[in-house]
């Protein structure tokens, strides 16, 4: 859709512009061989430019999966009470406690 527009417009553009510059020819006007030489390198420049695609994008393949173990738990000692039949305490003991 897009190059279908950009090419009509250009064919468009030529159409209308090429009559203004309609003059009567002569064989000494080495002016004219150059201009419509730089006009006919600006003009393919611009239809070129404008029909060109771009190129398509890179293709990255993605990272291979890396499998790690779990770290271990986390572990340590903590004095816990140690409680009589009454409820109170009478001393401490030493617990492995993890998480």
């Amino acid at each position: 859709m897009k190059i279908a527009v950009v090419a009509t417009s250009l064919a468009l553009a030529l159409c209308y512009a090429s009559p203004m510059g309609v003059t009567p020819a002569r064989a000494d006007s080495a002016g004219a061989a150059v201009a419509a030489g730089i006009g006919g390198f600006a003009l393919g420049a611009i239809a070129g430019g404008a029909l060109a695609r771009p190129a398509p994008p890179a293709y990255y393949p993605a990272p291979t999966p890396v499998y790690v173990a779990p770290p271990p738990p986390r572990c340590w000692t903590e004095s816990r009470p140690l409680f009589d039949e009454y409820g109170y305490v009478v001393g401490y003991r030493p617990r492995r406690v993890c998480e």
